[in-house]
Parts: C-alpha cells; sequence; structure tokens
C-alpha cells in the first residue's frame, strides 16, 4: 500500500525552505518527495504543512511535576501509570521521538515498542550519575532523603565518586539496558544543596564516564550549568551539554572545537516560578536560583547560536507540563535563532544527537515516515501546539486533532 499526502507543503528539515511537494509512503518509510505523486490511498492535507516528526532531546517522562513533597507522598508504582499520561501528552504535540534524562527504564521502553502504550519512541539513560553532595543528591540537611528516582531492579543508585565508583557504575547502567549516560558537572537549580554555579565531577572522574560509555557504543550528556562544569565536560568528551547556563567565550569556542551539542531547556528555570506562582511548594531557595539563572541563559544561548553551536531542542518536560514542550521553539526564536533553524533544531539536529539521523529527523526517502501535520504556519511558534492536526508515526496515524464543536443554527 503506497499512501501519499497531497497538496500540501513539505519543510523537511533539511534546510531546504518551504515548498509546495507530495510525500509517499509506504511500509512506514517515506519512498518519494515531490510534486503530483500517484498512490493507492491519498491524504488531503491542503493548505496545511507537513513536518518531519519533531523531538524533545531532554524529557523526564516519569514525573509530571516538581512538587518534590508531592512526589514524595505518592505511591512507587504511581509514577509508571503517571508515565503513560505523560507520554500521550507529548505525542499530541508532534515529538515523535523523545531522550528522556532520568527516570525512563527499560520496561517503559519496551512497553512503548510493544504498543501497550501509545507515546514518542524513548532513548533511555534511567538516571543521572552525580557526586555525594552534587545536583543528584538528595540529602537534606534534617538526614531526610529528596530522591525523584528510587533505586529498584533495574535502575541502580547514582550517587557515585572517583574514577573506579563511576567505571562500575556505567557498566550497571548498561546493563540495565541504557542507551545514553546522563551526569552531572555542576550544581542545579531544583538541588538543595549547591549552586548552579557549582562544578561537580572532576575531569578524571568524567574522563572514566566517557571512556566507559563509548566502550559500549553510547555517547554521555551533561548536565552543565556553571562554567566550570561545562568546560570539565566538554574537554573529557561529552556529546551534549544539558542547559548551558553560564557560557563564557572560551566554553563556546570549546563546544565549536569538539562538536558539542547545547539542549538548553530555556523553558525549565520559567517552569519552576510558573510551579510555584501557581501553588507549588517549592522552597524560596528554588525559586531564587530559578530567577537568579534566567537572563545569564537566555544571554548564554544568544552567543552560543551566534557562534554556531550546535543546538538540539530539549525542555527538560517535567519541570514543565508535559505537553507544553513547544514553548520551548518560541524562546529559542526569541534568542536569536531563525524559525527555519528552530525546526531544524527540533528534527535533524536532535536526530543528529542521538545518533538517530539515518532513520530520523527528515523527510527523505528511506526515512521512517514520522510526520506531523500542522494548519496555519509552520513558523509561528506561540499557538503552535494548538495547530497540530494529525501525527503518524512509521506512516500510521498516532494522533488526530479533535474538531472544534459547531453551534446548531437556531
Amino acid at each position: 500500500m503506497r499512501t501519499v499526502f497531497a497538496g500540501g507543503r513539505v519543510f523537511d528539515g533539511t534546510g531546504a525552505a518551504l515548498a509546495e511537494a507530495d510525500v509517499a509512503v509506504a511500509d512506514g518509510r517515506i519512498v518519494e518527495v515531490g510534486r503530483g505523486l500517484d498512490g493507492d490511498e491519498q491524504v488531503d492535507v491542503g493548505g496545511s504543512t507537513l513536518l518531519p516528526g519533531l523531538f524533545d532531546t531532554h524529557v523526564h517522562v516519569m514525573f509530571g511535576h516538581v512538587d518534590v513533597w508531592k512526589l514524595m507522598q505518592e505511591p512507587f508504582s504511581y509514577r509508571f501509570y503517571d508515565a503513560i499520561r505523560n507520554l500521550d501528552a507529548t505525542l499530541r504535540v508532534g515529538i515523535t521521538t523523545v531522550r528522556d534524562a532520568g527516570g525512563a527504564d527499560l520496561g517503559v521502553k519496551q512497553a512503548l515498542a510493544e504498543g501497550i502504550v501509545a507515546g514518542p519512541r524513548v532513548q533511555i539513560s534511567i538516571k543521572m550519575l552525580s557526586q555525594t553532595g552534587g545536583h543528584g543528591d538528595g540529602w537534606l540537611p534534617s538526614g531526610a532523603q529528596a530522591q525523584l528516582f528510587a533505586e529498584y531492579p533495574g535502575s541502580p543508585g547514582s550517587i557515585v565518586d572517583g574514577p573506579d565508583e563511576t567505571r562500575r557504575k556505567v557498566r550497571e547502567l548498561v546493563r540495565a539496558g541504557a542507551e545514553v549516560i546522563k551526569i552531572a558537572t555542576s550544581g542545579g537549580v531544583l538541588s538543595p544543596g549547591d549552586s548552579p554555579q557549582q562544578p561537580g565531577f572532576d575531569v578524571e572522574e568524567i574522563e572514566t564516564i566517557v571512556g566507559e560509555a563509548r566502550a559500549a557504543g553510547l555517547s554521555v550528556m551533561s548536565h552543565a550549568q556553571s562554567t566550570d562544569g561545562i568546560k570539565n565536560a566538554v574537554r573529557a568528551g561529552v556529546r551534549s551539554i544539558e542547559h548551558g547556563i553560564y557560557l563564557d567565550d572560551e566554553a563556546i569556542e570549546l563546544m565549536l572545537e569538539h562538536g558539542a551539542y547545547l539542549v538548553p531547556t530555556l523553558v525549565a528555570p520559567l517552569g519552576v516560578i510558573r510551579a510555584f506562582e501557581a501553588g507549588a511548594p517549592i522552597p524560596d531557595w528554588a525559586v531564587a536560583k530559578a530567577r537568579e539563572v534566567i537572563e545569564a541563559h537566555r544571554d548564554s544561548f544568544r552567543r552560543a547560536v551566534g557562534a554556531g553551536v550546535k543546538v538540539a531542542m530539549g525542555t527538560d518536560a517535567g519541570v514543565v507540563p508535559h505537553g507544553t514542550n513547544l514553548d520551548e521553539l518560541q524562546l529559542m526564536a526569541e534568542g536569536g535563532m531563525s524559525p527555519e533553524g528552530v525546526v531544524v533544531a527540533t528534527t535533524r539536529t536532535a536526530a543528529e544527537l542521538m545518533g538517530l539521523d539515518g532513520e530520523l529527523g527528515t523527510i527523505e526517502p528511506g526515512k521512517r515516515a514520522d510526520l506531523v501535520v500542522v494548519s496555519g504556519d509552520p513558523f509561528d511558534f506561540g499557538d503552535l501546539a494548538g495547530r497540530i492536526e494529525r501525527v503518524y508515526q512509521d506512516g500510521r496515524l498516532v494522533v488526530e486533532a479533535t474538531p472544534e464543536p459547531v453551534a446548531a443554527a437556531v
């Protein structure tokens, strides 16, 4: 069966201009792109635009809010059911592939692959490795632990110190099914005992992690907000810098030299503030840190974009509500990226970062047929989520917008 999406426009993610074109799909793959294509079945997309399936390269599907006290009261298994809702909300805004930055395990990935639950395909890190007292250490002065993700079979503990411990832990994560290794090389906004300007793991520890990951054929993503934490990570061979709040000129040059990607998550600190303003009992110190980083974060992003650093879209969804992921696109555009560049960062560049560019990220013959049908201007990001008409994965319709009810004539 050859299906042709006909009558619309295509922005294929390669960097080519938006153009009128048809897209032919067979056996879940794109087989032809051009004008006046024939097929066994036709899908009319007249007046709309076809985009490649979108990516979010930094999500946490296993939690849907940042109310830590509420999380601590929820039964352990609840987060797995919550993930069903979070995955569905993500898919509904056209995101067909995500990289989970901590929380999702092999069972979540398998449930998605087998169609038990609906959602984007997911690349899992399982846990974020952190040093004692670092961003992932939930120790509180009371002696209590505020850990977002419990230790259980298939999800090992993640606080490690020194090269030997980090080497063993990477091997445990690989054994558990991790497809990317996530680490913290700086403090963060939501961690109680550190600052976003503090470094985390030292270079020797990071080099050990990167070496073990590479031995298993995996790359490393680093929560890195402080200037030194960013530089240490890039020098040690980390593939992507997550957040990148305090970039200086040397850090940007290092990223260019090493080919490291920036996953900016500009919306994340805003999410903390919005949750607080909506009544979530977020500690004052976390809100203060979120407010403090916003301008530095935006300035770092502008300078990185201006210098030509590779940018892949990521949101830290979970810190912001799942389904609001596309808010990040507007912030990227405001930060100096062209609208076309924003979409490329959310498709082709994100696929390249995740090592999936041979299969996904662009509308080209041979690629998997992940397609998003958008009404109106695809480069007007302010209300883009509300204009997603249909979403396809491997050529299969997985989301269809519900038409607005029409009032009966009186």
